[in-house]
C-alpha cells in the first residue's frame, strides 16, 4: 500500500494501553482466508443459531461450500455479482460465505426493497443470480422482467434446520401466511442448490485482496442508490481494526454470543456481527423478525448473550418493553451502537437495566463500517462517537476543504485501509466524496475534542438554519428523548417566512397525557430560545429504514407533502 501522508493524531496519545496504532497488514489476508481459517480452527463450536436451531462451523462450512460449488457448476464466472435478498436466516450466513469464498462479490439487498428498488440494483451491480426468500419472491417477479439475472434461488426460512425447519416453513407459509404467491419460471430451491453443489463438490479458488467482495447499495433515501464497492482487502481490514480495539471484551470469554438482529444486508450487521464473531469463533444468534418484540425477548431469555449491537431505536423498543426484565443480562459484557445517533436517554436506560454502558462508534457503509468506537473500557455513555480506530486518520475540515482549528465544526473526512475504491461504475459520485489527498468526505459535522475523540454535530443537510443561526436536529431530539413521556422523536426543519426555517418536532408518546406546552416547556428549560420546536406534533409513528434509523428526509417529504 501507498504511504498516505502524515497528520496529526492525538488521538494516539489517549488510546487504551492494549490497542496499537496500526494493524498489522500481513495479517490482513481476505475474507475467504478469514472463514476458512475460522472453520478449521472451531470446527465444532456453534456458529450461527436460527429459530431454536445451531450449526456448528463446520456444518456452515459445508452449506457455504455446496453453495460455491454450485455456483461453479453454473458457469459463474469469478467477479460475478450474486444478489441476496433475505432477512436473517440461515441460510444467509451460508449464501455469503459460499459467494465469497467462491470468488464471487456479494450484492445484499434489503427484502423490503419493492419491484422498482430492486430492479435498479440488479441492473446497476449487473447480478445474475439472486438468492430470495419465498417471502419476497412475488416481488421478484415483478423486478426481473428487466434486468439481466439468469437464475433465480428461492430460498425458505427453515432452511439448514432440518425437521425444525419443516416446523418453521410450515408456520410461515399456513399459519402466518406471509408467502404471496408468485410465478418464476425455471427456479431452483436452496435444498437443491445444496445437494446438487454438494454432489459435484467445490474447487478451491485463490481469492485476491483486490477482489471485490461487496457492492454495498447506499444513499437511496437521498437519491439514486449507488454501490460501495468494497473489496477483501478494505473488509477484512476493517475485520482487524475492529478487533483490535475491542481486544480486551472479546478476549473476555472464549464462548461469545452476538445478538445479530441487525441485517446482515446491513454493513453494521455484516462486518461487526457476522464476520468479526466469525474470525473468533463466536456464535450469532440471528433474529430474523427484529420488529417482532414479543418473540425477540423470548429468544434473549433463552440465551446467554454477551454481546448485543443495535440502533438507537432498537436499544429504546427493547428498553421499554414490559418483559424486558425478563432476560437475565448477567453474561453481557459489551453492547455498541452505530447508524445514527444514540441518544443519552435511551443509553441511560439500557445501562440502568443491564449495568452494561452503550459504546458508540461511527461509520458509514463506504467505510466497511467502522471508523470510530468509544473506549470499550468504557463505563458511561459518552455522548461522542470516540476515538479513530487503528490505521484511521480523520480531519475536519470547512466547505473550502481547509482544516479547521481544534474545537471548530466542519465536514468528517476519513481516510484508512476500510475505505472504500469507489462507488460501482460511477466515477462522477466517487470524485464527489474522495478528495486528492485520500480522504472520504462523510457529508456528516463533527468536531474534534481535546483528547482526540469526536462527536459528531449532524448530518450537513439536516442542518436547520434558524434566521441565520445555525441548528441541529441531533441535539434537540436528545433533549426531548430524555423528557419521560416520549417514546420516539425526529426533529426537522420546516420553511417560515420570518425565519426562513422554524424547529418542528414530530414525537411518538409514551405518556398518553403528553401535551405540546409540556414539551415546549421542557425544551425551554435546557435549550437556548431559537432551538426550541416552534412546532410540536404527535404521530403514530415515525419513517424509519428496515434497520430502525429514523428517516428526516421522509418526514420531510411527508410532511411538505401535506402542506400542499
Amino acid at each position: 500500500m501507498n504511504a498516505a501522508p502524515a497528520i496529526k493524531r492525538p488521538w494516539l496519545d489517549h488510546y487504551p494501553a492494549d490497542v496499537p496504532a496500526e494493524i498489522d497488514y500481513a495479517k490482513v489476508g481476505t475474507l475467504a482466508s478469514i472463514i476458512v481459517d475460522a472453520c478449521r480452527k472451531f470446527p465444532e463450536k456453534s456458529a450461527f443459531e436460527s429459530f431454536g436451531k445451531r450449526l456448528t462451523f463446520r456444518e456452515i462450512q459445508a452449506a457455504s461450500e455446496s453453495v460455491a460449488g454450485w455456483l461453479q457448476a453454473q458457469g459463474c464466472q469469478r467477479g460475478e455479482r450474486i444478489a441476496l435478498m433475505m432477512p436473517n436466516i440461515m441460510a444467509y450466513p451460508a449464501a455469503i460465505f459460499g459467494v465469497l469464498v467462491g470468488g464471487y462479490t456479494v450484492v445484499n439487498v434489503n427484502p423490503l426493497y419493492t419491484p422498482r428498488e430492486l430492479e435498479h440494483q440488479l441492473k446497476d451491480s449487473g447480478a445474475t443470480t439472486l438468492f430470495v426468500m419465498e417471502t419476497f419472491a412475488h416481488v421478484a417477479q415483478e423486478a426481473l422482467k428487466h434486468t439481466g439475472v439468469k437464475r433465480v434461488v428461492i430460498v425458505q426460512p427453515g432452511d439448514l434446520l432440518g425437521l425444525k425447519g419443516k416446523i418453521v416453513n410450515f408456520v410461515a407459509k399456513h399459519v402466518k401466511k406471509s408467502v404471496p404467491s408468485w410465478s418464476i419460471p425455471g427456479t431452483h430451491t436452496f435444498s437443491e442448490v445444496l445437494s446438487a453443489g454438494r454432489a459435484r463438490g467445490f474447487k478451491p479458488v485463490d481469492v485476491s485482496q483486490d477482489d471485490i467482495a461487496f457492492l454495498q447499495y447506499t444513499g437511496g433515501t437521498t437519491g439514486v442508490a449507488k454501490g460501495a464497492t468494497l473489496t477483501h482487502r478494505n473488509v477484512a481490514s476493517n475485520i482487524l481494526q475492529t478487533e483490535a480495539w475491542l481486544g480486551p471484551k472479546l478476549n473476555a470469554t472464549p464462548n461469545h454470543v452476538m445478538v445479530t438482529a441487525l441485517p446482515l444486508y446491513h454493513i453494521f450487521g455484516l462486518t461487526c456481527c457476522c464476520i468479526l464473531m466469525t474470525r473468533i469463533g463466536a456464535m450469532c444468534l440471528l433474529i430474523a423478525n427484529p420488529r417482532d418484540f414479543d418473540g425477540f425477548i423470548e429468544t434473549l431469555k433463552k440465551s446467554q448473550v454477551t454481546f448485543f449491537s443495535g440502533v438507537n431505536t432498537l436499544y429504546n423498543a427493547l428498553a421499554n418493553h414490559p418483559k424486558i426484565k425478563e432476560v437475565d443480562f448477567s453474561h453481557l459484557i459489551s453492547a455498541v451502537a452505530g447508524g445514527m445517533a444514540m441518544q443519552s436517554a435511551v443509553a441511560r436506560k439500557w445501562k440502568e437495566l443491564t449495568g452494561v454502558a452503550v459504546l458508540e462508534g461511527y461509520g458509514l457503509s463506504e467505510t466497511s463500517p467502522v471508523a470510530t468506537l468509544n473506549n470499550c473500557h468504557l463505563e458511561e455513555f459518552s455522548g461522542t462517537i470516540g476515538f479513530p480506530v487503528p490505521s484511521t486518520d480523520i480531519v475536519i475540515r470547512d466547505e473550502n476543504g481547509n482544516d479547521v482549528a481544534q474545537g471548530e465544526s466542519g465536514e468528517l473526512l476519513i481516510r484508512g485501509p476500510q475505505v472504500m475504491v469507489g462507488y460501482w461504475q460511477r466515477p462522477d459520485e466517487t470524485a464527489k466524496v474522495m478528495t486528492e489527498d485520500g480522504f472520504f468526505r462523510s457529508g456528516d459535522i463533527a468536531v474534534m475534542l481535546p483528547d482526540g475523540q469526536f462527536k459528531i454535530v449532524d448530518r450537513l443537510k439536516d442542518m436547520i438554519l434558524v434566521s441565520g443561526f445555525n441548528v441541529y436536529p441531533n441535539e434537540v431530539e436528545d433533549v426531548i428523548a430524555s423528557h419521560p413521556g416520549v417514546l420516539e422523536v425526529a426533529v426537522i426543519g420546516v420553511p417560515d417566512a420570518g425565519s426562513g426555517e422554524a424547529v418542528s418536532a414530530y414525537i411518538v408518546k409514551k405518556d398518553p397525557n403528553l401535551t405540546v406546552e409540556d414539551v415546549r416547556a421542557f425544551c425551554k428549560e435546557k435549550l437556548t430560545g431559537y432551538k426550541v420546536p416552534r412546532h410540536v406534533n404527535f404521530r403514530d409513528a415515525l419513517p424509519k429504514t428496515n434497520v430502525g434509523k429514523l428517516l428526516r428526509r421522509v418526514l420531510r417529504d411527508e410532511v411538505m407533502a401535506e402542506k400542499k
